[in-house]
């Protein structure tokens, strides 16, 4: 019974997410916010949703494993499986603002979110507060630098015109119950994989690291492979980035500042691998402006063979 229920809450997250993401924009659009600003702040947190849900549904139960291995887990997925996927259906071609801008930031976000695991294995709500605030640095500087952007350019886009938002009621209805769903399903996800770990005699890291960590990340998955499809394959190092950015600084530094949290020795192993496969995409995609496929396969197989090595561990 607990698998029907772990899907149904995956099922609530993904669906959940979605209805969240279309309300907001809509709403975003009502109010002629720029669609660069919906992308940077509510689609992101729209993605991001079902990862904030687990690890506070994790943190509040005191599943802390849990809530650091998601994090963790679907930072690594999103890198290598994520771009690795579009890559192999696209070569996924590189912004050089993106790669030597958000990327090594988000890079220096892992190194940071690192040296605060390893100060003393205990991640508290000092430590949460610090995170939260170089996201509001970031969104901060990202908003000013795009409006300045746009005021440069003048006027507003071509899609702020032609897309047309929902029935204001509706929109809200869908915000209340794409809210309502991710909740709910973050606790399904988070009772069900642990009462399965439990089962098999297996650790909430574990469980963390695969079965959730790849549940929480589909959105970004199916957005960012559907965007290869259609020829959008450079929006998907974007993607990532921004969600790996937004789990680290927003759903860790959320869990950590509502309830303090002990850090595992594998999560610093985990976090550390984290930062040396950052730095290898960046190197295969600095090298010839792009992700080739045969490097995004090299990425699958790299995810897999770190799958195996964590359950054999």
């Amino acid at each position: 019974m607990e698998y029907i229920w772990l899907v149904a809450g995956f099922a609530l997250l993904i669906k959940g997410a979605d209805f969240f993401v279309e309300g907001s924009s809509s709403v975003a659009r009502l109010l002629r916010i720029p669609t660069i600003i919906i992308g940077l702040t509510i689609v992101a947190f729209g993605t991001s949703a079902p990862e904030l849900a687990v690890s506070l549904s994790a943190s509040l139960a005191d599943n802390n494993d849990i809530a650091v291995g998601n994090v963790i887990g679907s930072n690594i997925f999103n890198l290598l499986v994520v771009i690795g996927a579009c890559s192999v259906v696209a070569p996924v071609v590189v912004d050089k603002k993106i790669l030597y801008g958000d990327y090594l930031f988000g890079i220096i976000v892992t190194v940071v979110m690192l040296a605060l695991f390893v100060t003393d294995r205990n991640l508290g709500r000092l430590d949460g507060c610090i995170l939260l605030a170089i996201m509001g640095y970031f969104l901060f500087h990202m908003i000013r630098n795009t409006l300045a952007s746009r005021a440069a350019g003048g006027g507003g886009t071509q899609e702020d015109e032609t897309v047309k938002p929902q029935n204001p009621i509706k929109s809200v209805l869908f915000i209340a119950g794409g809210l309502g769903a991710i909740v709910w399903g973050g606790d399904l996800v988070v009772d069900n994989a642990s009462l399965i770990a439990e089962s098999f005699g297996l650790s909430q890291t574990l469980i963390g690291l695969t079965v959730v960590a790849f549940g929480t990340s589909l959105p970004e998955l199916v957005t960012s492979v559907v965007a290869s499809k259609k020829g959008e394959n450079s929006l998907a190092l974007g993607n990532v980035i921004g969600s790996n950015l937004f789990n680290i600084l927003t759903v860790l530094a959320l869990s950590a500042a509502i309830s303090p949290m002990k850090v595992d020795v594998l999560s610093v192993f985990d976090a550390l691998f984290l930062i040396i496969t950052s730095c290898l995409v960046w190197y295969m995609a600095k090298t010839r402006g792009a992700v080739s496929r045969n490097e995004g396969l090299l990425m699958l197989v790299l995810y897999g063979c770190y799958t195996v090595y964590i359950i054999v561990r």
